[in-house]
């Protein structure tokens, strides 16, 4: 094997430029894969990392909230919570593996600014957290991405009144000025709109609960939000808006409201007894979500509890989505990239062999075998190949590390923030394992019908070619 490897260098050697063209297609070829593959890896590992960090590894649900709880999820409230909560973090096999555990609470309801005779009300999506679990789990990085949060001093659990709003829906409820915000002002006549019957009833239902239209709190405005509690009746409550941000996706910026846990369930479950729409489970690594899974359901079964469990994928098909769409463009592009490279390997061994025809015939007249002339050939592909992939291999791990190091950024879909932009090639061996496989072997079989042409060849006929 030495040998023909030695013999094969030689004789890639002896054309230079049509071997090193032949190279540089399958080096193209790698790196295209690699860098691309390295790409995608990056927005699936971010993808990752921000949805662990917003809704955990699991979730735990009452059953049938998933499907039916949207709508009316204080119908599907978890009852006993915190004994729930207190079992799973004690658990002999699901502590060491949780990060954090924390409850929330989802609603829904309408959210009226009425202070300073402004006329403004808007549907929210609210959720109720505790700020500290919040802040916790903004902290999850894994896999080294430096995609964290540094804790939000405007939302903590010291002000049990205090929540965060969408950009959109300060801007629809007019809180751009109390808030300083830099969002264009409604129309004239829309801002003068005297008020109607459903807001008259929002506002005086929320003068009766607080004793007074809703006023300003240490300089920060407050807004009523109304929603239906678990027993039907209306019910209100005021929330002093700490500040804005964007979340990325228009529908939830116009309707997103984030407030205490507590608050929430006064909203909800006013003096009725306090549930949660969910308890959340927060791993400390990934891959031990099917064990943690499979705990909870055994723990559910012992304590008798009709509660389901379900992954941050299932909770966010956006990531499937993403996943899937760019596994299929990186299987387009090494599927070019593989006809490439077989038809340059395929194109520079077929002009090996017509050059070499008379050598054939007279190595094969000296004795050599069929086989040996397939082989010989067969491994001038599979060096060529080699080479070329190792090439290619080494120019996409230097491409990936200046873009790293570049200070790049970019704003991928479903945020509303640039984010570092980075290509994930050199930590990833697999990756760069299966490219570089991929390439070779489709180097070996385009040598494949060349060899077998040249292993074909009469002796008599090879030794009469000019």
């Amino acid at each position: 094997m030495s040998t023909i490897l030695k013999v094969a260098f030689r004789n890639i050697l002896r054309n230079r430029r049509r071997s090193f063209m032949t190279g540089s297609a399958v080096a193209a070829g790698v790196t295209a894969m690699l860098l691309f593959g390295g790409f995608a890896n990056y927005i699936f590992t971010s993808l990752e990392t921000r949805s662990v960090q917003q809704t955990g590894h699991l979730t735990v649900f009452r059953s049938g909230y998933f499907l039916f709880g949207a709508g009316n999820a204080a119908a599907y409230g978890i009852d006993g919570y915190r004994s729930l909560v207190e079992a799973i973090r004690l658990d002999r096999e699901l502590g060491p593996m949780i990060n954090v555990v924390t409850p929330t609470q989802s609603l829904l309801g309408i959210a009226g600014n009425f202070a300073d005779g402004n006329d403004a009300s808007k549907t929210f999506l609210g959720i109720g957290v505790i700020a500290s679990d919040r802040d916790r789990m903004r902290q999850w990085d894994e896999f080294k991405t430096g995609l964290i949060t540094p804790p939000d001093p405007r939302f903590s659990d010291k002000e049990e009144s205090h929540g965060l709003v969408g950009l959109g829906l300060a801007r629809i409820l007019l809180l751009c000025r109390p808030l300083a915000l830099n969002c264009p002002a409604p129309p004239e006549q829309v801002a003068r709109k005297s008020a109607g019957p459903v807001n008259a009833d929002i506002a005086d239902l929320a003068g009766r609960e607080a004793g007074g239209v809703a006023a300003k709190a240490d300089g920060l405005p407050q807004i009523d939000l109304l929603a239906a509690t678990a027993g039907g009746a209306p019910n209100v409550v005021n929330l002093t808006v700490a500040g804005a941000d964007p979340q990325g996706v228009k529908e939830l910026d116009d309707n997103y409201v984030e407030m205490p846990l507590g608050l929430a369930q006064q909203l909800v479950y006013g003096r009725a007894e306090h549930k949660v729409t969910g308890i959340v489970l927060q791993l400390n690594r990934s891959e031990d979500m099917p064990a943690a899974r499979a705990r909870l359901a055994q723990l559910f079964k012992e304590r008798g509890a009709d509660l389901e469990v379900r992954d941050f994928s299932e909770l966010n098909p956006f990531y499937g989505q993403v996943r899937g769409m760019f596994s299929a463009i990186f299987l387009f592009i090494s599927l070019v990239m593989g006809m490439i490279v077989l038809f340059a390997v395929v194109n520079t061994m077929t002009m090996n062999v017509m050059e070499r025809t008379s050598e054939i015939g007279t190595i094969r007249a000296m004795g050599v075998k069929r086989g040996g002339i397939r082989w010989q050939f067969i491994a001038e592909g599979a060096l060529i190949g080699a080479i070329g992939a190792s090439a290619g291999t080494v120019f996409a791990i230097l491409v990936a590390a200046l873009v790293n190091h570049g200070g790049l950024s970019w704003v991928p879909p479903g945020n509303a923030n640039p984010v570092p932009l980075s290509v994930y090639v050199a930590n990833r061996p697999g990756l760069i394992l299966r490219a570089w496989t991929i390439l070779v072997a489709v180097s070996v079989v385009a040598a494949l019908l060349p060899a077998n042409r040249a292993a074909r060849l009469s002796v008599v006929d090879a030794l009469r070619h000019v």
